[in-house]
């Protein structure tokens, strides 16, 4: 409760400033499939999430038996967001086994569940090679800012670049809310580790652009295609004759490196979110364009580590996240004046909301 009130306040300060924020996830997986079907019943798996006033639908993802939950554009708030992914999180399992699933994965790796490589540089042959693909499972955070007139801001310089701006700054110190467990960073190894990457194209460290972990899309988009593009006129068979597009509405930012875990706490990442939108239109409103982020690699653990090599202590998310005070202090500044919520150190008690999850203590692995 105590979040969810925070996230209302945070979207109270965002319309008394003139703004909108939309934002939406998407959350990958992997079933096992029963038996006696040829097929998950995505089709019957949407109807109980209609019934249940979740606003996404299930699809198939890339690799076999890979699933993709995705928003519904359906107007809801930040606030009934973060809901709808809370219980897509909970409910999900049940109602897949319900269709054909006889077994539910959310994790941030799924250990050698496809088979196959593809032949080096070519991105679609398959090669004679069949050792198993381990495939990553992300949760994609999209973000895009209105005004009143219900105009997507990103569409003018200087606010979509300020906000992807804020969030890669930011994300390295907090990464422990959107990679929360070991296996998310084996996730970021996988390419590297297991000579995946012509298999696999998630991102590996904070990087902006239009391709990067965090990007920025206007009038191009991540495989460098125009964005917003709507059909306009078909042929008889139903083909597309031409297009219309207007990128304007489709401009948003894509936290894209968040990993699949049943430790993923959507209320925590949408208060993440929406002090970096917050944060991204101050700085706009004074300054033009923010300065160039300079590609950063995450932390290789979820634990501090002793590199061997030069005896150096590299700190891992549980660190980072315990030693660093911006979240603290950024939750304090917005919500100081929180209606009903004793707001002193409210900060300092949803820092330890997140890092009370954790029973064993920050300890260094040497390696």
């Amino acid at each position: 409760m105590l979040i969810r009130n925070v996230i209302q306040h945070l979207l109270n300060v965002l319309r008394e400033k003139g703004f909108k924020t939309l934002v939406h996830f998407e959350l990958e997986g992997v079933f096992e499939l029963r038996a006696n079907f040829k097929n998950l019943d995505y089709a019957g798996v949407n109807q109980q999430l209609i019934k249940l006033d979740i606003d996404g639908e299930l699809k198939s993802e890339y690799w076999k038996n890979q699933w993709e939950f995705v928003s519904l554009f359906n107007g809801q708030s930040p606030l009934k967001e973060a809901q709808n992914l809370a219980r897509a999180m909970q409910l999900l399992p049940a109602i897949m086994c319900q269709h054909g699933a006889s077994k539910v994965m959310m994790e941030p790796v799924s250990w050698g569940a496809d088979k196959g490589r593809y032949v080096h540089g070519s991105g679609a042959i398959f090669s004679l090679d069949t050792r198993s693909v381990h495939i990553p499972n992300a949760i994609q955070m999209n973000v895009s800012v209105k005004n009143k007139h219900d105009e997507n801001l990103f569409a003018q310089e200087g606010l979509g670049e300020w906000i992807q701006y804020e969030l890669l700054v930011n994300s390295y110190a907090c990464c422990l809310l959107f990679l929360p467990e070991e296996d998310a960073f084996r996730r970021l190894a996988l390419r590297n580790d297991y000579g995946l990457d012509a298999e696999l194209s998630s991102p590996v460290i904070l990087s902006g652009g239009h391709q990067g972990s965090i990007a920025l899309y206007k009038e191009i988009g991540k495989h460098n295609q125009a964005m917003g593009l709507e059909p306009l006129f078909f042929a008889s068979d139903n083909s597309v004759l031409n297009y219309v597009g207007d990128w304007r509405k489709t401009a948003r930012v894509e936290h894209r490196i968040g990993a699949t875990s049943k430790n993923y706490d959507p209320y925590l990442n949408m208060v993440f979110i929406l002090i970096n939108v917050l944060e991204g239109i101050g700085k706009w409103q004074n300054q033009n364009l923010p300065p160039i982020f300079e590609d950063k690699a995450l932390p290789g653990s979820l634990y501090d580590q002793i590199n061997k090599q030069d005896g150096q202590e590299k700190l891992g998310a549980l660190s980072l996240f315990k030693n660093d005070n911006w979240l603290v202090n950024k939750i304090d500044f917005y919500c100081q004046d929180i209606p009903n919520i004793n707001a002193i150190d409210l900060g300092a008690k949803i820092k330890e909301m997140m890092l009370s999850k954790y029973q064993r203590s920050v300890i260094t692995l040497k390696s």
